[in-house]
């Protein structure tokens, strides 16, 4: 057997990422890696028990976070036990920063190399943490090309590995289409309220009333939902009563759902950039509780929080936060990326260029990082 390596990832962004690490790894190492730690589907696939289901952690803001601190804690007490009693090589750290870098300090003295994956967006609000997790990281792989200064200028070594999203292949529409009869001509509108319950239960009543005006002016509408596993059952329960005809598909299906559909309305998140790269319009949205957000808006430094918008340098998605996430305002946007050929052509041109910043054309980000974990594991 070769390295033990413990990974913790703390919602499907991260378990989406971890799997392809994982993989990396697997292929790069002279012997089979044994693989510990906390992961969702992407990372059992690899090889991995997770410690306790990744959903236990899926949650996102203060007043969201409060009911279930006591759950929280004592998985990250669990976390750290095993930490200790296995003394793996190297532990990784997947993105999840509120849970990562708390059971980062805590794992300090163990003395084992500490990588986290996915920098903390110091450039958007609290720059101060670049300086705080150098104290306790020993590497940072991070997803976005302009990252790195902000964290070695603070003596924290980084690697630029791309962002995952860029890496993906193409799916297919007209088989996802065919699999589940739907028309060539039926205008396919993609809806993601999000991957945390508390997302999903804030945006989906306000993006099924969207697509339920548009159905009552566009002919043949076919509302497709990729969901997550943990998130899946809610979403299909929202659709009961609707007058829509609906897909809801697991994660599997996803590239090729994105490759069916005409326009997005998706939760402000990575998701928005995997869209913008597999070409399709979109609008984002979000809301979250309101003493969360007063938090936030006193702490941001940026105007934008899609990602394609922040890369580029310009809003490229539109996006309607909070009061604005309204299905007033979002039926004409949603109606615009839809039929408005303008719209569309401007969003579906910006893929090449942000594919080219986010590294597209060299090596898979996964592979970029297993490279750089090797590195510490086996210095030359």
């Amino acid at each position: 057997m070769g390295k033990r390596i413990m990974l913790v990832a703390g919602e499907a962004s991260g378990d989406a990422l971890g799997g392809p690490l994982m993989a990396a790894l697997t292929e790069q190492s002279s012997e089979q890696p044994e693989f510990i730690g906390v992961g969702g589907s992407a990372m059992t696939a690899e090889g991995m028990a997770s410690l306790f289901p990744i959903s236990d952690l899926s949650v996102m803001g203060l007043a969201e976070i409060l009911p279930r601190l006591r759950l929280i804690f004592r998985r990250m007490k669990q976390t750290e036990t095993l930490a200790r009693e296995t003394r793996p090589d190297i532990i990784i750290t997947i993105d999840s920063p509120g849970f990562n870098f708390r059971l980062g300090k805590r794992l300090k003295y163990l003395g084992i190399p500490l990588v986290h994956y996915v920098a903390p967006t110091v450039w958007a609000w609290k720059p101060g943490r670049a300086k705080k997790i150098a104290q306790f990281l020993d590497h940072l792989l991070v997803l976005l090309p302009f990252e790195p200064p902000y964290f070695e200028i603070e003596g924290l070594d980084c690697t630029f590995v791309g962002h995952s999203a860029v890496s993906h292949l193409p799916g297919d529409g007209p088989a996802f289409r065919d699999r589940h009869d739907i028309s060539e001509s039926a205008i396919v509108l993609g809806v993601l309220p999000g991957s945390r319950q508390g997302e999903v239960s804030r945006l989906l009543p306000e993006f099924l009333e969207t697509a339920e005006q548009l159905n009552s002016e566009i002919d043949d509408l076919v509302v497709v939902v990729p969901a997550v596993d943990h998130v899946s059952a809610v979403i299909k329960q929202g659709f009961d009563g609707k007058s829509l005809r609906s897909v809801v598909v697991g994660a599997d299906e996803k590239r090729d759902a994105f490759a069916a559909m005409n326009g997005a309305l998706a939760a402000s998140g990575t998701v928005t950039l995997e869209l913008t790269l597999a070409g399709v319009p979109t609008v984002a949205a979000y809301r979250m509780n309101a003493l969360t957000m007063m938090i936030v808006k006193r702490m941001t430094r940026v105007s934008s929080v899609s990602l394609t918008n922040l890369v580029l340098g310009q809003e490229i998605i539109p996006e309607y936060l909070q009061q604005h996430c309204t299905a007033a305002n979002l039926v004409p946007a949603v109606r615009q990326i839809l039929m408005d050929t303008g719209e569309r052509t401007k969003q579906i041109e910006a893929a090449a260029e942000v594919a080219s910043a986010l590294g597209a054309g060299g090596k898979p980000p996964a592979q970029r990082a297993a490279e750089a974990i090797l590195k510490i594991l086996e210095p030359e």
